[in-house]
């Protein structure tokens, strides 16, 4: 009896310990499923919300999805972009000299916070059309480079395909985003897709450039008759500054010079500006060329020395004179073949509006200035004879242009440098 009933009981926990394993197995099996469930789920709905835009993810997400997504895979596109600056502030256009703030610098930052840039600047196809100075101002820069797409497949040898791909889905507003990156005194005005054999600097067939000045009593008429002289192909060495260990061909083409009065004046003195255009200019040429008509505008040099100066077997060295200052000066626009440049209809509106803000703001600026002129003490009379006395000895002791000292010849200088292992191209 004993026994049966101990037996009775060791079958009985035995059946329990083999359904508790039963169910286990069961159990371990259903959360596998629902495991590998979850898992799909989440695939599907990360794979809509990017596919739409719905969620932004954020950013420290985006750099560990970027990271893990090879740069060959990335979708992108060559564009030449379109871009004006106020040049007050930077110390010229290019970060190559180490000199902060740049607009280059600034630009390249823009990208990378916008994430439009794909890898690094030398992996860009970086180039520029021109590197303008500290102080130097531009409405129409050019720079070209690869930019993110969202086009799958975006066609960079015809701009017809990639124009059909744009209106199939909307490429990235690059003009709008940049912008928004971007410091006030920096604008992308335009966006152009562009062969990948396009360089901004070498395929610019002309660059116009842009002087502005205040009249007060230059002679215009002497100014435009000596700046038309300018035109043509000359040896602008006693036109600019000098840079023999990259330059070795000084010849230049200037296809148009003008002088002309602008709309605007201040207490009776006209605004007026200098226009000239070319397919390159030197290092500093053109405000060495204002420098010269300036001196010309005020009597104190004849028109005949632009003749004397573009002639370097009669004038082998370069006279020392000042150059004209940097801040008026314009870089206006950099023309290409068969670039057209795109701006969205929203993007034109806001840049618009941007420059009415900044130019009324600038102009609320030159209304402190003139209150801070009207409220200076009063000059007595004697202090403006004696002004006047100064004035009139300056103009008396002038020294020509032509008799002033000189800078080394071209080939002096070339003398004090070690030849160059490979050949650079003319600015």
């Amino acid at each position: 009896m004993t026994m049966s009933g101990g037996d009775g009981r060791d079958s009985e926990l035995a059946s329990l310990r083999n359904r508790v394993k039963e169910l286990e197995a069961e159990n371990a099996k259903l959360l596998s499923q629902v495991s590998s469930c979850q898992c799909q789920q989440m695939e599907v709905k990360h794979d809509v919300l990017d596919s739409g835009n719905l969620v932004r993810r954020s950013r420290r997400g985006r750099k560990r999805a970027d990271k893990s997504i090879p740069i060959h895979l990335i979708s992108k596109r060559y564009v030449a972009l379109k871009i004006m600056y106020f040049g007050k502030r930077f110390y010229g256009f290019s970060a190559e000299a180490q000199m902060e703030p740049s607009i280059e610098s600034e630009i390249f930052k823009a990208l990378e916070r916008t994430r439009l840039l794909v890898g690094d600047i030398k992996e860009s196809n970086y180039s520029r059309c021109g590197r303008t100075d500290k102080g130097v101002s531009s409405t129409g820069q050019v720079i070209a480079l690869f930019l993110r797409s969202r086009l799958k497949t975006p066609s960079i040898d015809s701009e017809a395909h990639a124009n059909e791909k744009i209106n199939a889905r909307p490429e990235y507003d690059y003009v709008r985003v940049l912008n928004r990156a971007l410091p006030d005194d920096i604008r992308v005005l335009g966006w152009s897709p562009v062969p990948v054999d396009f360089h901004a600097r070498f395929s610019c067939s002309a660059r116009e450039y842009k002087y502005f000045f205040w009249r007060q009593n230059l002679n215009l008429s002497a100014m435009d008759i000596a700046g038309k002289k300018f035109i043509g192909e000359h040896d602008f060495r006693n036109f600019c500054k000098m840079d023999v260990a990259n330059v070795h061909c000084y010849t230049r083409r200037v296809t148009f010079f003008d002088v002309s009065p602008c709309q605007n004046s201040h207490e009776g003195d006209q605004l007026c500006t200098f226009t000239m255009r070319g397919s390159a200019f030197l290092w500093h040429q053109v405000r060495a060329m204002v420098a010269v008509l300036f001196m010309i505008g005020q009597g104190v040099e004849s028109v005949d020395v632009i003749d004397t100066l573009l002639d370097t077997k009669k004038t082998a060295k370069k006279p020392q004179y000042l150059l004209a200052s940097e801040i008026p000066l314009v870089l206006r626009t950099c023309e290409f073949e068969n670039v057209n440049f795109i701006c969205s209809s929203g993007a034109l509106e806001s840049l618009r509006s941007h420059f009415r803000k900044e130019s009324l703001t600038y102009q609320l600026e030159s209304v402190i200035f003139q209150e801070a002129l009207r409220n200076c003490l009063p000059i007595g009379n004697d202090e403006i004879s004696c002004n006047i006395e100064e004035k009139k000895k300056k103009a008396a002791i002038h020294v020509p242009l032509l008799s002033r000292p000189t800078e080394p010849s071209y080939e002096e200088r070339s003398a004090k440098l070690k030849p160059r292992q490979e050949e650079t191209c003319p600015v």
